[in-house]
């Protein structure tokens, strides 16, 4: 068996010519183009490349997109007084704050004073209980577009069992929430999961979200089971690989991720998904 791939860039793409449909059709009807802003604190090298992605995929879609870049050293009352300000901007729709912030800011803090309708990370309080309780809301932009992936294969989750490994707030809960949606039985796995190989190789869909380099090997993995790789990891050599050996699985998995050009691609097309949304919500 040789795994199909599942191209997230074709899908991605698939997802920014939606968005674009509908930010036109926004301006035509509202005089002014879909407003997402970014705050980006400090120098760190990905996440400078991340908030340039996104900027510039944002103005490719007929939205507008504005960078805040704010020095490492800014205090968390400017910043959190900068997230308010936008909050109470009527021409901002989305509001992202680049994540991780420096260590001393407190990014529960900042996550907070976002307005619920703007977060199209899908992080505030607000919308993590609304996922948790099966209502409406922002949702986190990973998972979502996981979630758009098994639906573009024509994946039925109805029944099936499937295995998170990883238990972030970004990641692994909001997914697993979203597999139970769709009336999957799924268990969240981890670090600490003992036998954790026997755990996932009893899964039908594996998400792999713990940030540990080509970790889940090819004896995890059921045959024919559809396994999406979340991880972005930078080996010594500056290439990049994901959390699942790619070699390995493909040879047992039905569908398969690829890193890069699999979930990362859908995370900014997710994103713009979620301003766009933001924005006809609040609108209508």
């Amino acid at each position: 068996m040789t795994a199909k791939i599942i191209d997230g860039k074709e899908i991605a793409a698939r997802v920014r010519a939606e968005v674009k449909r509908d930010a036109d059709a926004f301006a035509k009807k509202h005089g002014r183009a879909p407003g997402l802003d970014v705050v980006l604190v400090g120098e760190d090298p990905a996440s400078q490349v991340y908030v340039r992605n996104k900027e510039k995929a944002s103005l490719e879609c007929g939205m507008r997109g504005t960078v805040h870049r704010l020095p490492a050293d800014t205090q968390q009352a400017v910043l959190v007084a900068l997230v308010q300000k936008l909050s109470a901007d009527d021409t901002v729709d989305g509001i992202l704050v680049q994540l991780p912030l420096p260590g001393r800011l407190d990014s529960a803090q900042v996550i907070a004073a976002i307005d619920p309708g703007k977060d199209v990370d899908g992080l505030h309080p607000v919308n993590a209980g609304a996922l948790a309780s099966g209502n409406s809301g922002l949702r986190p932009c990973t998972p979502s577009g996981c979630m758009r992936m098994l639906e573009e294969i024509g994946y039925d989750l109805n029944g099936k069992k499937a295995v998170v490994i990883g238990r972030s707030n970004l990641v692994g809960k909001p997914i697993a929430l979203m597999l139970l949606e769709k009336n999957a039985t799924v268990t969240i796995a981890h670090s600490r999961t003992a036998d954790l190989p026997a755990v996932v190789r009893d899964a039908d869909v594996v998400i792999a979200a713990v940030g540990k380099s080509r970790m889940v090997k090819a004896d995890w993995i059921k045959p024919g089971a559809v396994v999406i790789d979340v991880g972005i990891n930078r080996g010594a050599d500056g290439k990049l690989s994901g959390d699942v050996d790619f070699d390995e699985v493909s040879r047992v998995a039905s569908h398969l991720t690829p890193v890069p050009g699999g979930v990362g691609a859908m995370t900014i097309a997710m994103l713009l998904r979620n301003a766009v949304d933001a924005a006809m919500t609040r609108a209508s």
